[in-house]
C-alpha cells in the first residue's frame, strides 16, 4: 500500500467528486499536502478520515456535526455519534416500510381495477369527496403533461410517486370543448389520501360517469 494517494486517485476510489474533495479541505476535515509538483497528495490519516465521511454522509450526517467530531474524537462522542446512527437507521426504516406499504396499496388497487375492468363503458359511479393537489396550466401536448406532473410532485415535496398511481390526471378545458377542441387541458392533479393536510381543490362527492379507456392519448 502507498502512503500518499493524489485527488484524482482519491475520487477514482471513494467515488467523491474532486469539487467535494476540495470543500472538506477549506472546511479543515482533509488536510493534503502538496508535492513539488504543486499536486494535493493525501495521507494514510486521509483515506480513514474519507471512510468514516462516507459512512455518515450516507445517513445525512451533516458537515458540521461530522467536522465537531473529527476535530474531538473521544470515546464518548463516539459513542453519541453511534447511537445517532442508530436513530437515523431507524427513520429510514420507517421511511422503507412506509414507501413498501405505499407500492403495495398501489399494486393492490392495479389489481382490484383489473379485476372489475370494463373497457369502453359509460358507467354513473358515486365516489366520496377527493382532496386533490393541483397545478393550472394550459397543455397542448402529451409531453407537457408528463413535464407539469413532474414540476406537480416536486412543488408538492415528493409527497406522491408517479409510477403505477391511477390518481393521476388532467382537466379538461371547457371552453376548447365548446369550440370542438378536445385535446387541450387546463390542469394536472394528484388526489390524495383522505388525512392529507396538504392541498389546494376538493373534488366534491357525487355522481360522476366514468370510462375506461385503452389506447392512445390523442384518440
Amino acid at each position: 500500500m502507498k502512503d500518499y494517494y493524489k485527488i484524482g486517485e482519491i475520487s477514482k476510489i471513494y467515488g467523491i467528486g474532486r469539487d467535494s474533495l476540495m470543500y472538506y479541505e477549506d472546511i479543515g476535515i482533509l488536510k493534503p499536502f502538496r508535492d513539488k509538483n504543486g499536486y494535493r497528495m493525501y495521507k494514510l490519516s486521509d483515506i480513514w478520515r474519507l471512510n468514516l465521511i462516507k459512512e455518515l454522509r450516507s445517513l445525512n450526517f451533516p458537515m458540521k456535526k461530522i467536522k465537531e467530531y473529527l476535530d474531538d474524537r473521544n470515546i464518548e462522542s463516539t459513542k453519541e455519534i453511534l447511537n445517532k446512527e442508530i436513530i437515523l437507521i431507524d427513520e429510514k426504516i420507517e421511511e422503507l416500510l412506509s414507501y413498501k406499504q405505499n407500492i403495495m396499496k398501489r399494486l393492490d388497487t392495479i389489481n382490484d381495477e383489473l379485476r372489475n375492468l370494463k373497457l369502453y363503458e359509460i358507467d354513473l359511479v358515486y365516489i366520496n369527496k377527493r382532496k386533490s393537489r393541483e397545478l393550472n396550466a394550459n397543455i397542448t401536448k402529451d409531453e407537457e403533461f408528463d413535464f407539469l406532473i413532474q414540476k406537480l410532485q416536486k412543488d408538492y415535496e415528493n409527497r406522491f410517486t408517479i409510477l403505477g398511481n391511477n390518481n393521476i390526471g388532467s382537466s379538461f378545458c371547457l371552453d376548447k370543448i365548446k369550440q370542438g377542441i378536445y385535446n387541450e387541458f387546463k390542469s394536472v392533479f394528484c388526489f390524495l389520501e383522505d388525512e392529507e393536510e396538504i392541498y389546494n381543490i376538493i373534488f366534491n362527492e357525487g355522481y360522476y360517469l366514468t370510462l375506461t379507456y385503452k389506447g392512445k392519448y390523442k384518440n
